[in-house]
């Protein structure tokens, strides 16, 4: 495998360095050689895109290869193309529809929520107030942490017999025993919803606000003449202006969230039994409990294909290429 890897690494090195000739050449001799403007583009573009092959290319390649391998890092002697048995036995996974099925409640609901809660605090800040600053820094604040820090967060307050959450649940009398939050079908997932959404509020608030703020003065004045009210305004003026950025926001943060395991890892472990697992996080502990790298490169497989036919549809169902114009 070393000298695979150190034949990639050189062929990428030396079409980086062709790529670079050529584009000093055609720098030089632009009027000489006459290339097409067509072709401008793609020479500029050819040096970044020769980087990111080097440092994407590989690992990308090296995944697919492994998940058609028996790889098992505690068989190491035992390695071997053994076709599309990972897949096989993927499929054959009697969790795997549980998971999928939590991968999906997971991102619809904390995205959904997320970016209902961002856009009616991105509206609101949009207004001038007094202490409109320090509420600002108060609302974008969980955006600072990391998500191990927010993990650790979450687990300690719904722990079920001395988390904060019970605690205050039975002092104001809407419970009346102590509920196992993280060890409960169900109610695990949950918790682990509520700090995606807590987590990933911020986001949507700053990149709406940010495009609300572009939105030009004396439309809406235009509009207060008109008669405009507020609710038609939103969707006449206000949304179509900012589409753009909200189709963009839900794209990233979608693929963001459908990738993220961490909070899973830390909150639930993936527990109880699988009942908060998702495909990122159940790929995480095949790999690195289960040590097989093999089956958790064909959930990687998996996941990338379902991610990119999401990107491709939800682009032309939105109509991103004609988002903006008016």
């Amino acid at each position: 495998m070393e000298w695979q890897i150190a034949l990639y690494i050189l062929l990428l090195v030396i079409l980086f360095v062709l790529g670079f000739k050529l584009l000093r050449r055609y720098e030089k001799r632009h009027q000489q050689l006459q290339v097409s403007r067509k072709l401008e583009p793609y020479l500029f573009i050819l040096p970044t895109f020769l980087l990111l092959l080097l440092a994407f290319g590989y690992p990308l390649v090296n995944s697919v290869l492994m998940s058609l391998q028996n790889y098992k890092l505690i068989e190491p002697g035992k390695i071997y193309f053994n076709g599309f048995a990972n897949f096989k036995n993927l499929f054959a996974d009697r969790d795997i529809g549980l998971i999928l099925r939590n991968s999906f409640v997971y991102v619809i609901a904390s995205v959904g929520m997320q970016f209902l809660l961002g856009m009616t605090l991105a509206l609101a800040l949009r207004k001038k107030f007094k202490g409109r600053g320090i509420y600002q820094a108060i609302v974008f604040l969980p955006w600072a942490f990391s998500a191990f820090v927010v993990g650790l967060i979450f687990r300690w307050s719904f722990n079920g017999e001395y988390g904060v959450v019970n605690d205050l649940l039975m002092k104001l009398g809407m419970i009346g025993e102590k509920i196992a939050w993280l060890g409960t079908p169900g109610l695990s997932l949950l918790v682990v919803i509520f700090a995606m959404i807590w987590m990933g509020v911020p986001f949507f608030a700053i990149m709406y606000l940010a495009a609300l703020q572009s939105i030009p003065g004396d439309v809406y004045e235009a509009a207060d003449i008109d008669g405009c009210g507020a609710v038609k305004r939103f969707f006449a003026i206000t949304f179509p202006y900012i589409k753009p950025t909200v189709i963009m926001t839900l794209l990233l943060r979608t693929i963001w969230v459908f990738n993220s395991f961490d909070l899973i890892v830390v909150i639930t472990g993936g527990g109880p039994a699988n009942h908060s697992q998702t495909l990122p996080s159940y790929m995480y502990t095949r790999a690195f409990s289960g040590y097989d790298f093999g089956l958790a490169s064909a959930l990687g497989v998996v996941l990338m294909v379902i991610l990119a036919v999401y990107a491709v549809v939800f682009l032309k169902v939105t109509k991103y290429s004609k988002a903006g114009d008016f």
